[in-house]
């Protein structure tokens, strides 16, 4: 790999070494004027991946100032989720990174591939219909991924090894990239860096702050979002982290959702961010769950969640109900009460007063 590659995948080994042997310490990349294009360059990284895709730029081999300012760019934007230090931003910007390595890796020739691959751990070799892989490799590459097409059982197996297209290998870097960039996030930081960092960390604050109440404020506001069980808010945070969820989970929060009132499209918003979204794919599934077909799903019980693993953090209030929508209908009904006494509550007084 050369400087190029480093700037284009900066969590790769050679790249650390290369950031290493250029001797810019971590101070002079937060506070010096020179480097003030990589910061901004950084900041721009992390609010890339807010908005759900980091733009990656067009670098050739002697454009040695750009080069070096995506490179550094890199270790700052890790600074910049690090001093924020909030769990959505590190998911969402571990993945945007990922995903948008993803987009280049899949045109690369199978080569570099095997080459980028090494830097995990992986080996691979070349066949007629791409790359073949150990199964144990396999597994562990794929093990993140949910979709039915990446179980093992749905693999052909020919002499202990995964056969993949060069586009599907590049998807399955994407899960090692991923947990690669997630490693040591957020990294420590010392109250003097996070004072340095302020005027880029405000902006990034701002605009993940809007982003997080996108869901609250969006037209489904009637629906009480705060009232939800554990379950389903969980799923909906992962689904707007971009985190890829199991089938069953998918299939519970859509329902439920779908069932208190939310829209097709409402629901839609929440799965743009996962790392497969497919826009027809996933509206026919929605739609489907909805009642196109014309059978109107329901989502399951709590026994069913917990048997399918998807029962998160129960609360005091799930002890006493045996259904997600028995929990909302629940928490809906004492707030409906509880507003009902607020209003009494003047006329009570001013009788007291009398």
């Amino acid at each position: 790999m050369n400087e190029k590659d480093f700037a284009l995948y900066p969590y790769t080994s050679g790249a650390s070494l290369h950031v290493k042997d250029l001797g810019i310490s971590l101070d002079r990349l937060v506070t010096s004027r020179a480097m003030e294009s990589a910061r901004f360059r950084g900041k721009e990284r992390v609010l890339q991946a807010i908005s759900g895709e980091i733009i990656k730029p067009n670098l050739s081999s002697s454009d040695e100032k750009n080069i070096l300012l995506e490179l550094l760019s890199y270790p700052f934007s890790r600074i910049l989720v690090s001093c924020i230090d909030d769990s959505f931003l590190t998911r969402r910007y571990c993945l945007a990174e990922a995903v948008a390595s993803y987009k280049i890796l899949k045109t690369q020739e199978l080569g570099f591939l095997r080459e980028f691959a090494l830097d995990f751990e992986v080996n691979a070799d070349e066949s007629e219909t791409g790359l073949k892989l150990h199964f144990t490799s396999y597994i562990r590459m794929a093990s993140s991924l949910k979709a039915i097409e990446w179980k093992l059982v749905n693999r052909k197996l020919d002499h202990g090894n995964v056969n993949v297209s060069r586009e599907e290998f590049a998807r399955l870097l994407q899960e090692l990239i991923k947990d690669r960039i997630a490693h040591n996030l957020p990294m420590p930081v010392s109250n003097g860096l996070v004072q340095e960092c302020e005027p880029y960390i405000k902006e990034v604050s701002d605009a993940l702050e809007e982003q997080k109440s996108n869901f609250a404020d969006s037209e489904f506001e009637s629906v009480e979002t705060d009232l939800f069980p554990p379950c389903i808010t969980h799923a909906i945070a992962n689904a707007q982290a971009g985190v890829n969820l199991a089938h069953s989970m998918r299939f519970a929060m859509t329902a439920f959702l779908l069932t208190i009132g939310m829209s097709v499209d409402d629901i839609m918003n929440l799965f743009t961010a996962s790392p497969d979204f497919d826009m027809e794919k996933a509206r026919y599934q929605v739609e489907h769950i909805a009642g196109s077909s014309g059978t109107n799903y329901k989502p399951p019980s709590c026994s069913t969640m917990q048997t399918y693993g998807n029962c998160y953090a129960p609360d005091e209030m799930c002890k006493k109900i045996s259904h997600p929508l028995n929990y909302y209908s629940r928490k809906l009904w004492f707030r409906k009460r509880d507003a009902q006494n607020i209003k009494k509550e003047p006329i009570a007084e001013k009788t007291a007063d009398k």
